[in-house]
């Protein structure tokens, strides 16, 4: 996403425009833009953790990553004798979505509810993820919207913002950690 935007609006190829990217957002109404990093560091975490488990109980291996939600698919319906296998962890892109609904909601005096997640991703497959029941906290999705490159891209082009414009500033992505997911929220 760092690359693929700024070429889109014709950066230099394999320049890194993360920060005109969160500008853009904010200026599209986000109110607050992370860095799915956070999440993909918290899953790796956690299926090594589970691997470890799995390895040192001899349970099924080898253990097969649940961050792909077309990989998972394809598993569920062509080869269900390898779903003991997939690791139980979150992708990502919903990892950091179910932190945003189940922690940082309530420490903003908002309920999972009021907090609109919305997660730019180059796949598109990520939209399904998002749908899946199991992704949900107090029957509000973790991840509310998937966007994806080309539709951030439209959208940057429909408010009319030249990229990259000479007054068209940088901005830090929020905590945590300095793909994107952002939020809506009231003010």
């Amino acid at each position: 996403m760092r690359v693929a935007l700024g070429e889109e609006f014709g950066g230099k190829a394999g320049a890194i425009s993360t920060g005109k990217m969160v500008a853009a957002l904010r200026r599209l109404g986000f109110h607050e833009v992370y860095d799915t990093c956070f999440g993909a560091d918290l899953t790796a975490m956690e299926e090594t953790t589970e691997f470890l488990h799995r390895f040192e109980k001899g349970e099924k291996l080898p253990q097969f990553t649940s961050c792909c939600p077309a990989w998972v698919k394809y598993a569920e319906h062509f080869h269900s004798e390898l779903l003991g296998q997939l690791s139980t962890c979150r992708s990502p892109h919903q990892m950091l979505g179910s932190l945003l609904k189940k922690f940082y909601a309530p420490e903003q005096g908002l309920s999972p509810q009021d907090l609109f997640v919305v997660s730019v991703m180059p796949c598109t497959a990520k939209k399904f993820e998002a749908r899946r029941p199991e992704f949900t906290t107090e029957g509000s999705p973790d991840v509310d919207a998937v966007i994806s490159n080309f539709i951030l891209s439209a959208a940057v082009g429909q408010a009319r913002m030249h990229w990259p414009h000479p007054t068209h500033s940088t901005s830090a992505i929020d905590l945590p950690n300095a793909g994107i997911t952002c939020t809506f929220a009231p003010r």
